[in-house]
This record gives structure tokens, sequence and C-alpha cells, in this order.
């Protein structure tokens, strides 16, 4: 059974705060987790939001962040300087594109349509094979519960396949989170899609 080591985990997660105050309680435990066993951040780069939260909590506790934003998104998102290291890029793929490269493992946090987006996109992924990092859902007061429930849906229409569904590890606690991605292993269907079905 595997037991990864992470030096750096991606956090997806909404630049703004949410309804709730648990969102934000989240975020900054996320963080102390994540400083606690030595793991570095690397997430969108912004300042605002849950996002600057987790950032600025790591950094509070001594960690170590990486932050990824591009320039033409200046006007809409304000960047974090105060982090260990900022760095700029040209598009959101190239964003995305560098998250993935400099992270272990994906976690996501409470978030709208760039959240969904980015965990679609990084599921995608490893449901076709692009990557096999673990990808957890930090399931705060039950966020992410309709969306898992949208999902089962797809497997009983048959747009997505069961073993699919074992690519998100889900949890309320961010150190029972993390140590389930540590012992993710895929179970990798016969092929994504089954011709013969369709």
């Amino acid at each position: 059974m595997p037991n990864r080591s992470f030096r750096r985990i991606c956090v997806f997660c909404g630049s703004s705060f949410g309804a709730r105050d648990t969102y934000r309680d989240a975020a900054t435990g996320l963080a102390s987790v994540l400083v606690e066993r030595g793991i570095e951040l690397v997430y969108g780069g912004g300042a605002v939001g849950l996002m600057g939260t987790v950032a600025s909590a790591v950094m509070d506790g001594g960690g170590r962040v990486t932050g990824v934003i591009p320039r033409d998104l200046f006007d809409n998102e304000v960047p974090n300087a105060a982090i260990t290291d900022l760095r700029y890029v040209d598009t959101m793929h190239e964003r995305k594109t560098m998250m993935y490269d400099l992270s272990d493992a994906f976690v996501v946090l409470p978030g709208g349509l760039g959240t969904l987006e980015e965990l679609a996109e990084t599921a995608t992924w490893a449901q076709i094979g692009i990557h096999d990092k673990p990808i957890g859902l930090l399931d705060v007061d039950g966020f992410f519960q309709p969306l898992l429930g949208f999902l089962r849906h797809a497997v009983d229409e048959r747009f997505v396949k069961v073993e699919n569904l074992d690519l998100l590890r889900v949890d309320h606690d961010p150190a029972a989170l993390l140590d389930e991605l540590a012992l993710y292993e895929r179970s990798q269907p016969d092929k994504w899609l089954d011709l013969d079905k369709i």
C-alpha cells in the first residue's frame, strides 16, 4: 500500500470568504497541518478570500508558499506579494499547468466556478491517465455533498465510471484528508470509456 510523502500540495479554493466562518476556519486549519508536516503550499497567488487566508496562515506558521498568478488578472485578483515565491504567467492555462507541475497532490476547499473548473480539469487528467496524483476534497459543513450527489447521478446515467468516483478522497478533517491522500492508490479501470455501453 502506498505511503506517499508530499513536498508540495496545491490548494484550489475561493477568492471569496463564503457565507460561513467555518470556511475560513477550514483554510487556517489546513494551513496548520501543512506547516506541521513540512509541506509547502502551492496556490493561485491571490491575497483575498480563502486563497489569501490559507497562504497567510502558512506564512504566519513559518511555512513556504508558492503562488502562481496571470498578469492580466491583476485588475480582478490582487496578487499576494508577502509570500515566499510569487510567479507570474501570461495565461490561465499556464497558471494551472505550473501549479500542477509543482505539486504532488491537490486539496480543494470551498469555492466557486473557478475552483470547480480547476477540480474538474485535475480530475479529468487523472481519469485519462495524465497523472496519478491524489485529489482531496475538504468537505466543510457538507459543502461538496451536492457535487458528489451529481457525480453519483452521472454514474447512474453511465456518463462516469464508478471507479472514477474513487479519484476523489473526501473528508471534513484536514489531517485525516492528508493521511488518506498519502495512502491513495488508483484502482485503474480497464479503459476510461467503455465503447460497448454508449
